[in-house]
């Protein structure tokens, strides 16, 4: 079984030690999001093909890395850089840092482990179609030799979203919009060259209505990749997690509302007040990422849970 560690939350920014703890337990317990009871995931390394992280600052977790590689798991970072304005990622680290890592990761563990991900293209009066021209391709240049591969998306505007994204254009003063499908498809056709210019395949995550001529539909969670750096095959079934995913088969680790990063287009975060307080609230000991109440009253270590993965 392939590991997401996870497109719910960033556990390699934030909760690396409890990741780390998980990792010698051999399993750790995943609260399912829909209501189900809780179930059992294994980590040992006979049951895992390899893991998916995702993160935005990978810094608190260069020496887990290490650690996983000494072990012989294989994986892959998919690597969120936009470099936008403070308004809408309140304390995500300067990007300049994070191209840093890239170019770290590259040269540690090769060019097939990182995948840039400019990801979710927001439209707004602080990040206009030029921005967002502009900006990909100081990135793009600035990144060229870490990685074959560039994902976007354009932002998907759930009601939590709406909530977040018109409370901060209030607060900071800017307007945001949801452009037709014509201009998200001729920002991708700008990006294309621009990518490719600097030796980079790009990708669209989950829309495949903006997958034109020269980009490709992203496999985000991708067993030919991870085959690539495991230097061995690994299959998986073709399975993704919601409408035009083309990922293969994995099992999510991480737990919404955790992330206290403070993106407000974030779709895994509802209330920002509320990640913090997980956070905060935290045990790297713990079993459960994050344990909430009900589970806390009816689960402790060693009784049987509903389901049992790997």
């Amino acid at each position: 079984m392939i590991i997401s560690a996870s497109y719910r939350t960033d556990i390699p920014t934030f909760y690396g030690e409890w990741f780390l703890n998980r990792l010698d337990a051999g399993y750790c317990m995943v609260a399912n999001p829909y209501g189900s009871k809780p179930y059992r995931v294994s980590l040992r390394r006979e049951h895992v093909d390899g893991f998916v992280f995702w993160t935005k600052n990978l810094h608190p977790f260069l020496d887990k890395l290490d650690i996983l590689q000494e072990r012989g798991y294989p994986f892959i970072i998919q690597y969120s850089i936009n470099g936008y304005p403070r308004a809408l990622e309140f304390s995500v680290v300067d990007a300049q840092r994070s191209i840093q890592h890239m170019h770290l990761i590259a040269e540690r563990y090769g060019k097939r482990v990182p995948i840039w991900r400019y990801d979710p293209i927001v439209f707004s009066s602080l990040t206009p179609f030029e921005f967002h021209v502009e900006n990909f391709r100081r990135l793009a240049s600035e990144l060229e030799g870490t990685t074959d591969e560039v994902v976007i998306s354009f932002a998907q505007v759930y009601k939590k979203t709406l909530r977040n994204m018109n409370w901060a254009a209030a607060k900071f003063g800017f307007t945001w919009l949801d452009p037709d499908d014509q201009a998200k498809l001729d920002l991708v056709a700008e990006m294309i060259p621009i990518a490719k210019a600097h030796s980079m395949q790009l990708a669209v995550c989950s829309q495949r209505d903006y997958v034109t001529s020269g980009a490709e539909e992203a496999r985000c969670i991708d067993a030919r990749r991870l085959s690539d750096v495991a230097q061995h095959d690994i299959r998986a079934e073709s399975k993704g997690n919601r409408p035009d995913c083309a990922c293969h088969l994995s099992r999510d680790i991480g737990a919404y509302d955790t992330c206290p990063h403070g993106c407000v287009y974030c779709y895994a975060v509802h209330d920002r007040a509320l990640a913090q307080r997980r956070y905060k609230a935290h045990d790297p000991q713990s079993e459960f990422l994050f344990e909430p109440a009900p589970i806390m009253e009816t689960h402790s270590p060693g009784q049987p849970v509903q389901q049992t993965l790997l």
